[in-house]
């Protein structure tokens, strides 16, 4: 009798610690589960994140020349190019088009290579392009269409060669300038060398500041140089085409001398100092070649 009691009890236990092996594992299994469905959560957050900050892109749809620059002197746009690449801005996102070296780089990756090697990365893949160096000879190299979330600004790409192993890089597209620079002059030289009054639209910024419209442009030789007035003196320079320009004044809003191109949309960067600190904006002006009045002198010629 005393055997048969023995053996219930131990029969008895051993369903117990069964029975809490079995909830640990569901309680393993659930803390598991929670953790991938926030990991999830957090992956698709941090998606949407990056597509909001691509859609700020402060350019108008077309095509534009733009520098691109790494943080490698092995990663590069190729020598034939000077460091610039064909930007394309559709529904306010952009992608660049880069020529490299060689075909030792075999894909790309926006974002960090920790995030390369994972079964749902969306690498980006080469095509092969033949560069004329001018000198008779020519070379094939992979070229990339790469995403650019921010102009201006570096962001993280990473990439693979030939060896297998991914490799972190910073990059900045920046300086874009409409592709289609011929168009924008030819529309200045229907215009006879003289000043005029010209209409410009003007966009960015937070619309605390403006430029004020018409503006004196002179065309001499088909170029236009317009002379542009801020709504604030707090402007102490502008970029244009990747040069700076000093204002022509010392009292009272800020007035600049800049080259333009007329009936063509054209991003400039003014700095102001306004706030805290210096702060570089991006802004578009876009001249109006048929709103344009000449400017008469005082004999009236």
């Amino acid at each position: 009798m005393r055997n048969l009691f023995r053996n219930k009890f131990t029969c008895i236990v051993a369903m117990t610690l069964v029975c809490a092996m079995s909830l640990s594992a569901c309680g393993n299994k659930n803390t598991k589960a929670g953790t991938e469905s926030k990991k999830a959560v957090q992956d698709v957050t941090e998606s949407t994140q990056k597509t909001e900050k691509t859609e700020k892109i402060a350019l108008s749809d077309g095509t534009y020349t733009a520098e691109f620059t790494t943080d490698s002197s092995m990663f590069h746009v190729n020598d034939a190019y000077d460091n610039k690449g064909t930007l394309t801005v559709k529904d306010g996102k952009a992608t660049m088009h880069v020529t490299l070296t060689s075909t030792h780089i075999v894909n790309l990756f926006l974002g960090k290579a920790k995030d390369a090697s994972k079964d749902n990365a969306k690498l980006l893949e080469p095509t092969v392009e033949t560069v004329d160096y001018g000198d008779g000879t020519t070379e094939e190299v992979n070229a990339f269409d790469i995403p650019v979330p921010v102009l201006n600004e570096e962001f993280d790409l990473a990439l693979i060669g030939t060896k297998g192993k991914w490799y972190d890089h910073k990059v900045k597209v920046s300086n874009a300038t409409p592709a289609d620079a011929s168009v924008s002059e030819s529309a200045g030289e229907q215009l006879p060398d003289g000043t005029y009054n010209i209409n410009l639209d003007f966009e960015g910024g937070s619309g605390k500041a403006s430029i004020a419209s018409p503006a004196k442009v002179t065309i001499s030789g088909g170029a236009a140089t317009a002379t542009v007035q801020w709504s604030s003196p707090n402007y102490d320079y502008m970029i244009v085409d990747g040069q700076k320009y000093m204002p022509v004044n010392t009292d009272g809003n800020s007035v600049f001398e800049i080259p333009v191109k007329l009936d063509t949309p054209m991003q400039v960067i003014g700095d102001t100092v306004a706030m805290s600190k210096p702060h570089e904006v991006e802004y578009t002006l876009t001249f109006h070649s048929d709103s344009a009045t000449e400017v008469l002198g005082e004999d009236g010629e």
